[in-house]
Parts: structure tokens; sequence; C-alpha cells
């Protein structure tokens, strides 16, 4: 178990929250499958045998980000009988992306070409992972999942959240940006090596601790003329309770602020 330190490759003004290294076995492919995780139960496991039936891991290396979880959800043995690569603990301040700050630093220092993230939820299904490969391979730097295109599928999304990303959060970021978002809340994503580590993007900066991450790569990213691509993903939401980290006034009206600044470029590095 080895605390994890900032990446060296000429990147030492990054800003990278602290993280263990809880497991580690090495790169073994080109790509990263990044799953961020905290407190998800069964969820969690529900997602890796699905990926595991899908044979992911003979494609990409899957890298389990913890935020801290006490649930018990990620026995070692349940990650090695589906192949993770790597768990890693953040163990400093913040949320969501804070997490993401602390994975794909350690991916990057680890050599691979690019990463796709999906929440560990088990929302978003992996069946799509090939293909967000097959676009990085064919120089796309920012895959974007939606449920929202054709072929796509939403099954059970809540009505105010279908209303606040089809009619407030994808307009406002393709405004912004220049590019024709539909689906922008989503975590499912993949992104190119080449775009993390552009000091034009600088992704690793302690601005980005809660939500601020998503909204800003959707802004900042197409306006430096980096190719972007949506794929119609399927995303189901279970019937019932929506399973959810953001609660429904203070977190959305902070969701929202976190979209307007994104939008008016509060965001972008100083070197912009």
């Amino acid at each position: 178990m080895n605390s994890a330190k900032a990446p060296s490759l000429k990147q030492e003004q990054w800003q990278v929250p602290t993280f263990k290294v809880q497991h580690w076995h090495g790169r073994s492919k080109p790509w990263a499958v990044v799953i961020p995780v905290i407190n998800e139960g069964n969820r969690i496991r529900q997602l890796l045998e699905r990926m595991s039936a899908q044979l992911v891991s003979s494609q990409a290396d899957i890298l389990v980000m913890d935020g801290g979880s006490s649930d018990g959800s990620l026995a070692t043995a349940m990650l090695a009988e589906h192949n993770v690569r790597a768990l890693l603990v953040k163990t400093g301040a913040g949320k969501l992306s804070a997490q993401l700050r602390c994975a794909y630093a350690f991916a990057v220092e680890q050599g691979y070409e690019g990463i796709i993230t999906i929440d560990g939820n088990d929302k978003d299904d992996p069946e799509a992972i090939p293909r967000f490969i097959d676009a990085l391979q064919n120089g796309v730097d920012f895959v974007q999942a939606s449920r929202f295109l054709p072929g796509g599928q939403a099954e059970n999304t809540p009505k105010a959240r279908n209303f606040a990303i089809r009619l407030i959060h994808a307009p406002l970021l393709s405004l912004s940006s220049g590019f024709h978002w539909t689906d922008t809340t989503q975590g499912f994503r993949a992104y190119s090596r080449r775009l993390l580590t552009d000091p034009r993007v600088a992704p690793f900066r302690d601005v980005f601790s809660n939500y601020e991450l998503l909204a800003y790569l959707s802004h900042r990213v197409p306006r430096l003329g980096y190719r972007c691509l949506e794929l119609p993903t399927i995303r189901r939401y279970p019937p019932g309770k929506v399973p959810t980290k953001i609660s429904f006034l203070r977190g959305n009206l902070t969701l929202l602020a976190t979209l307007i600044k994104a939008c008016l470029s509060v965001y972008d590095p100083e070197n912009k």
C-alpha cells in the first residue's frame, strides 16, 4: 500500500489529491477503463460482472478509483475475479472531480494512451466500451456517451433530470463550446492522453473538486479544436428511488452554478 505522488512527466505543477495505490498489477493494454466509486454496494459488482461477460479486460485495463468507501463493496477477491488491475483510494479532499484527477494522473504516468470513464453505479451499459476504444484509435480525443442519439436508450430517466439535460445543460454547453452536445451530464466518456496533458486544458487543478471537471471539459475541449464525438449508449435507472450522490435542492443548485461558470470560461486556465 503506497501513497502516490504527483506525476513526474513534466507535470510538476499538477495538483493531484493524495491517494493510495491499494493494488496494482501493472499496465497490460494501451487503454484504461477508470471506474469512480464510493459506497456503491452491489452495483459495482454487477457492473464488473457485465464487463467480464463482455470481455472488456481483453481490450483495456480496469482501474477502480475509490473515493473512500466504507461498505465493504471492494473486496480483493471480487476485484481479482473480474480482472481489475488497480484499486486506487483517494485520501485527500474532494468528491468526483478529485477522484478523477487522481485516476487520470495515475493512468497518464503509467503510459496509457487513452482513458474511458464509466460510473460505478451500474447505470451505463459497458457494451459501448469497444466503440469508445475504436474512436480513440481513430484519432478522436473526447468521446461522450449519449442516451439521446439514434441507437441510444434511456430507461427510467427521472423527468426533472431529462428536462434539465435536454433544455438546460446540453444546450448551454453546446452554445458555449461550439459543439453540438446532447447528453452532457454523463460521466461515461473517453479522453486521449494528449488532451489530458495539454496545458491549455490543464485538468489537474484544485479548482476541480466536486463536479466541475465534466462541465469544464465539455466546454473547453471543443474550443481548442480537439476532435469530439458522441456515441449512442444505453443508460438505465432502476425503478423506484433514484440512487444518486446529489441532493435534490442544494446539489442541483450547485450543479447549475457550476454549469454557468463553465460556460463563462471561469475554469479556463490562466494561460488560455
